[in-house]
């Protein structure tokens, strides 16, 4: 009997640190999963709703997302997200160095919001990412 095809998780992995960038990009190389890259707040919110450059790419069914992003702020990323029927099926998760109960995602976000804290291990972190994906 065959194998059922995999099946590709699209992620939207909105962050402006570099080095986050270069870690995520490595957790997700080798799985099933197609990683899509935005670093500011202004070009996720392009992505999400599939304008300018972004008008053929896929909605996101993950998005990994830093809060504190230039030009526009993550809180507001959320609202928009919550606000948007086309995009409430995607899972949006919080990336952040604080722990959960300190951060404050600010009036109206979304009740489903996931958060990862990020550990100090960089292969650590990763394996955090690949989970919070794929499982």
């Amino acid at each position: 009997m065959d194998d059922p095809p995999e099946t590709t998780v699209t992620v939207l992995l909105i962050e402006d640190n570099p080095g986050d960038v270069r870690l995520v990009e490595e957790a997700i190389d080798e799985t099933s999963g197609t990683l899509h890259v935005t670093r500011d707040g202004r070009e996720a919110l392009d992505f999400l709703h599939q304008r300018n450059e972004y008008a053929d790419v896929p909605h996101p069914d993950v998005v990994l997302l830093d809060l504190n992003l230039p030009k526009v702020d993550g809180t507001q990323i959320l609202g928009e997200v919550g606000d948007d029927p086309e995009l409430a099926s995607a899972r949006v998760v919080v990336i952040t160095s604080a722990r959960e109960e300190h951060t404050d995602l600010g009036p109206g976000s979304l009740d489903e919001v996931e958060f990862l804290t990020k550990p100090t291990d960089p292969d650590e972190f990763m394996a955090r990412v690949r989970s919070t994906v794929f499982d």
